[in-house]
């Protein structure tokens, strides 16, 4: 079968499109034959060496996809043969078929066509871990998400709405704030052109915000702690601006704030599994409402995987990218 390697890393250039073994499922893992696979920063950064997949995931590329099972392990009981589902994977998604544990398998959400689900089970994993599993974000709360305009962005705005909480959302030009505003944040914030401490303290009327959902890093974590009302908890997933960062401990422990970083493709099976029951929980009946739906920007053939990747480090995108396989 096909997939997308990278036998060194580099540029887009560097994705290959390559003949690799058929998967076989495992007692509790479902093969699936892929109908889109999503494009995610994570993928960039493994392709270009920084990012390796977890210790039995294939070397590939690719953390979540749409498609239809083939095939199923002896006691697998969460899917059968024929079911369209999606599913969140530590790796492999740029390929023609995948396996994976039943537990990071969902059925396809009623009214989601196929190849849009693709970019669901990341998005949605990483937003419902991050801001409500940990962050334990409130009804009524209201949270700030950085890149509101990135597949994680855009995800993140329309649950946090639909759960009952007042969302800003920084985003780097006015068609992209517009964006975030129209998914129904409150107010997008330009972050070229604005201030987002000083526009979150006008906002709040100086009492800040309750739930940070950081995707910058570097100099932004110290800003997130001054955006921050008492109590406050700020989620960091991702380091576009610098891995390193430097804060005023003093304003934290004044605002008995906290500073969280969190991965998930490496976290323990269980954990996954754990996240997904959520998900399916909580998340899908709003999907299926059409409160959260997944906004896509582009879709690409899957040989067409380097013009996707340098749609995605282009930053001009708004919404998901996706890779269509069949």
């Amino acid at each position: 079968m096909r997939a997308i390697t990278v036998p060194v890393p580099g540029g887009p250039s560097a994705l290959v499109v390559s003949e690799v073994a058929e998967p076989v499922p495992g007692p509790r893992e479902v093969v699936i034959d892929v109908a889109a696979a999503g494009v995610n920063r994570a993928d960039v950064n493994q392709r270009e060496g920084h990012y390796p997949s977890p210790a039995g995931a294939p070397s590939w590329p690719g953390l979540e996809v749409s498609g239809t099972v083939v095939a199923t392990g002896e006691h697998v009981t969460a899917a059968a043969v024929g079911d369209y589902v999606v599913a969140l994977l530590p790796g492999g998604g740029y390929a023609d078929r995948v396996q994976v544990d039943e537990g990071l398998v969902l059925p396809l959400p009623r009214g989601v066509d196929l190849v849009e689900a693709a970019g669901l089970p990341e998005a949605v994993a990483t937003v419902w871990s991050n801001v409500f599993m940990s962050a334990g974000l409130k009804p009524g709360e209201t949270l700030l998400v950085h890149g509101g305009a990135s597949g994680v962005g855009s995800i993140a705005i329309q649950m946090a709405v639909a759960l009952g909480s007042t969302v800003y959302a920084t985003a780097g030009s006015a068609d992209k704030t517009s964006f975030c505003e129209q998914l129904g944040a409150t107010r997008g914030i330009d972050y070229k052109t604005e201030d987002f401490v000083a526009v979150v303290d006008e906002l709040t009327e100086g009492r800040g915000v309750d739930v940070v959902l950081d995707l910058v890093g570097g100099d932004y974590i110290a800003r997130d702690v001054e955006a921050l009302a008492v109590n406050g908890r700020v989620m960091v997933i991702a380091v576009q601006g610098g891995a390193s960062a430097t804060i005023d401990l003093s304003r934290l422990m004044a605002k008995r704030g906290r500073v969280w970083a969190t991965t998930l493709r490496a976290r323990p099976l269980d954990e996954r599994r754990a996240i997904m029951a959520e998900v399916r929980e909580h998340v899908w009946p709003l999907v299926e409402a059409g409160s959260v739906r997944p906004v896509l920007d582009s879709v690409y053939p899957l040989e067409f995987v380097a013009t996707a990747h340098k749609r995605m480090e282009s930053g001009g995108h708004s919404g998901k990218i996706l890779l269509a396989v069949r």
